[in-house]
């Protein structure tokens, strides 16, 4: 029985794309072709595929116009913002191509060794890599493992998520159109099923993972389930805070954190989705904030002038009514009407920004991840308290804390109290909701396990092999 995908998409819940699932044999033949063709790819010197690289760079680069449009028409986010994933995506290309032979190529021991022996450490591909992408950033996340799995000489097996299908087909067609063997770069649209017999399947080395935590759990599960010892990286959910110090600039700290909560409707892994303010300058910053809130523009993500689009599901928007209906029944106050915001009615995918005060964590809302345009305010006495919340939590992707950066003790206290003691793969700050490529993006706990991004990015899309020469008996 032929089973069809389709893509509706968000703002007018209309059918958009619908795209057919491939039977098992189908997929098999496919990840075999991939496994054949990685091993012609990888004899392809470095410096070709970092050629290619910038290749498929410019190859993208034409197809920019279109793509925000498209990125709407998928996922909902205002069509004025998705310029700025392709800006990301392509700088994060940049820089990931700029170390690749730095990272990739051979570690010589010539320093240290002695007199008829030689030795070197080289870094070879792992083979196939899977990398099952989400919708919420298609482009941004994927780039992250695609390209350099390709540099490094691996094939790769893209299944995008079924909200955002055609991005993944927009990168096999510049990688392709760059150089890459079409065997080495193939899109897959897969049932759950088919994904796990995917993530299972012997010539499949590796797994990049990024979504929810019980997706995660799955992917999980099912490579364990395999034979042999199959990698797996996880970039999982966020329940990321903020912590305003009494020195922080207000009118720099509340614009920065509004747009942290707010853009892309929230829906991101490192958005902000609770803070916490020091009592000194709470009341003013709760001000700021709901002030600066209710000038959103919620409505149509086509229009030029929206700011603030649909969440990605009716499933996803009655979930997070759900949450704030529960706080504030359990005594959270919400400060902005919904009637400022004439789109959020209920039963559709708008949902108004809401800012949630009286909050603990006996609530959801400051517990579990919301994503969605949604942020708690928590008051706090001391730094210590701050951490202490900061850190009850069972995720841990980004933190971000605001002081004024020019005070010698602020900084120490950041240094010493919060980069040492928040438990998260990032921390900030007087900055949130943002990747440096140069900087390892990992999270703990229930964030997920695995580096991507940076030179350690490159570490765990390949192996070391150890060669041991003896020149003279």
């Amino acid at each position: 029985m032929v089973e069809i995908q389709t893509t509706i998409t968000p703002h007018s819940q209309k059918p958009l794309v619908e795209r057919t699932y491939p039977s098992e044999a189908e997929l098999d033949a496919t990840i075999q072709r991939a496994a054949e063709g990685q091993k012609q790819w990888a004899k392809v010197s470095l410096q070709e595929r970092i050629q290619i690289g910038r290749k498929f760079m410019e190859e993208f680069k034409k197809m920019s116009d279109e793509i925000p449009m498209e990125l709407t028409q998928q996922m909902g986010r205002p069509v004025s913002q998705g310029a700025g994933e392709v800006r990301g995506m392509l700088e994060r290309s940049e820089y990931m191509l700029s170390i690749a032979e730095s990272s990739l190529s051979d570690v010589s021991l010539a320093d240290t060794d002695k007199p008829g022996f030689r030795r070197y450490i080289k870094r070879t591909p792992l083979g196939v890599v899977l990398v099952i992408a989400p919708w919420n950033y298609p482009y941004l996340v994927s780039i992250n493992a695609v390209l350099p799995a390709i540099v490094a000489g691996n094939a790769v097996l893209l299944k995008p998520s079924p909200q955002t299908p055609l991005t993944a087909e927009r990168f096999a067609a510049a990688l392709t159109r760059a150089g890459v063997p079409p065997a080495c770069i193939q899109v897959l649209h897969l049932s759950p099923a088919l994904t796990t017999r995917a993530v299972q399947h012997p010539a499949v080395d590796f797994v990049s993972f990024t979504g929810s935590v019980v997706g995660g759990q799955a992917v999980e599960k099912a490579a364990v389930e395999a034979r042999g010892f199959k990698g797996v990286a996880l970039e999982l959910g966020g329940k990321d805070p903020a912590y305003v110090r009494p020195d922080a600039d207000l009118e720099y700290t509340v614009g920065e954190l509004v747009d942290g909560a707010f853009f892309n409707s929230g829906q991101s892994c490192c958005a902000i989705e609770r803070i916490y303010v020091h009592q000194d300058v709470y009341e003013p910053f709760v001000a700021k904030f709901v002030e600066l809130t209710k000038k959103y523009k919620l409505g149509d993500p086509t229009q030029p002038d929206t700011n603030l689009g649909p969440v990605v599901s009716l499933a996803s928007a009655a979930r997070i009514r759900k949450q704030v209906a529960d706080a504030v029944k359990a005594g959270a106050t919400a400060l902005v009407p919904e009637e400022l915001f004439a789109a959020a009615e209920p039963g559709t995918t708008y949902i108004a920004p809401q800012v949630l005060v009286n909050v603990d964590h006996t609530m959801e809302v400051m517990t579990e991840e919301t994503f969605g345009p949604v942020v708690g305010i928590q008051k706090v006495a001391s730094d210590a308290e701050a951490l202490a919340l900061m850190n009850d939590s069972p995720y841990g992707l980004t933190a971000s804390v605001w002081t004024d950066a020019g005070n010698a003790e602020s900084l120490r206290v950041f240094e010493e109290v919060f980069a040492e003691g928040v438990e998260a793969g990032t921390v900030f700050l007087n900055r949130c909701d943002y990747l440096d490529p140069a900087l390892a993006w990992t999270g703990v706990k229930n964030s997920g396990r695995g580096v991507s991004l940076s030179k350690f990015g490159y570490d765990q899309l390949t192996r070391a092999k150890s060669v041991h020469m003896k020149l003279r008996t």
